[in-house]
């Protein structure tokens, strides 16, 4: 047997990136998958080369997600990955002086609203089987702080903390419903394209960025994906209420040897 055969599992934002990736790693153990995404193009497009299901939903919109309970009212694992750091549209000032409060509003609707949503969903959707597991995407940067984009680190703490208050519900309901938070650092994915480009520098660009992780590379997505898998299967039964870091050492403190 593989570790998801006859789950039903959803994936926000699973266009592209980590969300594709843990689509892909889904359907190869068996789940019936729904990929999720604002970009119907992109996300239909995803779909149709992974071979499952899609449905447009934005996370940020409560109408979206009324419709998609409708439509889909039992799952067996939802991951909450849809996300977005602010920088979407390019440069601009997201440090705890300079943010405007309509950025800092617009970071939140989608991460930490978006989130709150899609644990809410999934409690009702898992509840009539009594089991589940609720797989959250936080980040590195929800863990430390981070002056140059205030909101996101904002947003991913508050997904870290709301994933325990979910996981400590559930258990108080008598529910094995499971929610566990994933802490990804530098992960190599299309947002970074922009600052690596193609040139022959790319190499020497790639090394300066992930300088100061113990590891010395960047994560990639299969890495996350098969967390993921670990989480939405009976394996991690035992497990909520949890924080999962992939950041290559970067928070076990330094590598340097003392001089």
């Amino acid at each position: 047997m593989q570790k998801l055969d006859d789950k039903l599992c959803m994936v926000t934002g699973g266009a592209r990136g980590i969300g594709k990736a843990v689509c892909a790693a889904f359907l190869s153990e068996g789940a019936r998958v729904i990929l999720t995404d604002i970009d119907e193009d992109e996300g239909r497009k995803a779909a149709g080369e992974l071979g499952c299901e899609f449905a447009r939903l934005d996370v940020s919109d409560e109408a979206d997600w009324n419709t998609f309970e409708l439509a889909f009212p039992a799952i067996d694992v939802l991951v909450n990955n849809a996300g977005i750091t602010g920088f979407e549209g390019g440069p601009a000032a997201h440090d705890p002086e300079n943010a405007s409060l309509e950025e800092w509003r617009r970071v939140h609707a989608v991460n930490t609203d978006g989130t709150f949503m899609g644990c809410r969903y999934a409690l009702r959707a898992m509840k009539a089987k009594g089991s589940g597991s609720i797989i959250n995407m936080s980040s590195r940067s929800g863990l430390v702080g981070i002056p140059g984009a205030a909101a996101y680190a904002a947003s991913k703490a508050a997904i870290r903390n709301h994933s325990k208050s979910v996981a400590l519900y559930a258990a108080q309901n008598g529910w094995a419903i499971r929610c566990n938070s994933v802490h990804p650092a530098a992960i190599l994915t299309p947002i970074w394209e922009p600052m690596l480009g193609d040139g022959p520098d790319r190499d020497e660009k790639m090394a300066a960025l992930v300088a100061d992780t113990p590891l010395k590379r960047f994560g990639t997505v299969e890495e996350v994906a098969a967390l993921c898998v670990y989480l939405a299967s009976d394996d991690s039964g035992y497990m909520t209420g949890s924080e999962l870091t992939l950041d290559g050492g970067l928070l076990a403190g330094s590598a340097a040897s003392p001089g």
